[in-house]
């Protein structure tokens, strides 16, 4: 299974940018995606997580407010919509698929991950 993140970019503080994950396979039809993101010199976090149907969905206290994560199974699709960014959201954001239907927060829950994708907020 492969996962494609893109969306990335560089944008001022208070904008917007909206990130794409798509699968190689069904496999965000049937399990939970997450979004995670990693710093320069930090380790990853979680940001948000949805449920195999998207009727369940977790943000990071970070983020809450103004991301949103969605999911389009019928296009096989992840997004992530960012607003009111903030320079320290400032990282690499990946994607992964879980190893399981439901939306879970933890690395560890997760089988498969995209090759993330730049993402810069400048103040």
């Amino acid at each position: 299974v492969q996962l494609q993140a893109s969306g990335g970019g560089l944008v001022q503080a208070g904008g917007s940018l909206r990130l794409s994950c798509v699968s190689s396979r069904r496999t965000f039809s049937n399990n939970g995606v997450g979004w995670f993101r990693q710093g320069s010199d930090k380790e990853r976090e979680f940001v948000a997580a949805i449920n195999w149907n998207g009727s369940n969905e977790n943000h990071a206290d970070s983020v809450k407010g103004r991301f949103t994560i969605s999911k389009d199974r019928a296009t096989n699709t992840v997004y992530l919509q960012m607003t009111n960014l903030k320079p320290e959201d400032t990282a690499v954001y990946y994607c992964a698929a879980a190893r399981g239907a439901s939306m879970v927060t933890t690395a560890r829950e997760y089988q498969y991950w995209g090759q993330g994708t730049q993402v810069t907020v400048s103040s």
